[in-house]
């Protein structure tokens, strides 16, 4: 009787963390540069009643009799997929398709993003609407070509 309340509510647990996660997903639709999740199950524990046994005297062997004791969440990913990129009519605003994140800084903190809606701020700097955060790259001169990445022309 005990096992089988447990493995309920551990079920119950289970389910109630896979609809706390949809529910964010839901709430964060319209969330700029939002990646939804996604929630895996495993099995917790098993208990065998009865092990298996060897084929003899011409008869075939017994698979082992397992009883589950319950489920857990296994792990909760991040979807990394390109959403559909939809025009906003400003200029600044960029999207990213396929892999790749926009390097932010602020102060000697790099974050990264996937939202692209940026501004330029009075010194000409692109920056994040979000966080107000610097965007990171590398400056290109007036023919459109730029440097080899270093520290040293980090904007």
């Amino acid at each position: 009787m005990l096992r089988s309340m447990y493995a309920g509510v551990s079920g119950l647990n289970s389910h109630q963390q896979m609809m706390d996660v949809t529910g964010n997903n839901i709430s964060n639709v319209n969330t700029i540069g939002f990646k939804s999740s996604r929630v895996t199950f495993k099995e917790m524990l098993s208990q065998t009643i009865q092990g298996a046994s060897a084929p003899q005297d011409n008869r075939a062997g017994t698979n082992p009799q397992q009883v589950g004791l319950g489920v857990g969440v296994g792990s909760i990913d991040s979807d990394m997929s390109s959403g559909n990129l939809q025009s906003t009519g400003k200029t600044s605003d960029v999207a990213i398709q396929g892999d790749g994140f926009f390097v932010l800084r602020d102060g000697n903190n790099e974050v990264y993003s996937r939202a692209g809606n940026l501004n330029f701020d009075e010194n000409g700097r692109l920056y994040s609407s979000s966080t107000g955060m610097l965007v990171q790259g590398w400056e290109a001169d007036e023919n459109g070509e730029y440097d080899d990445f270093n520290a040293q022309n980090i904007g």
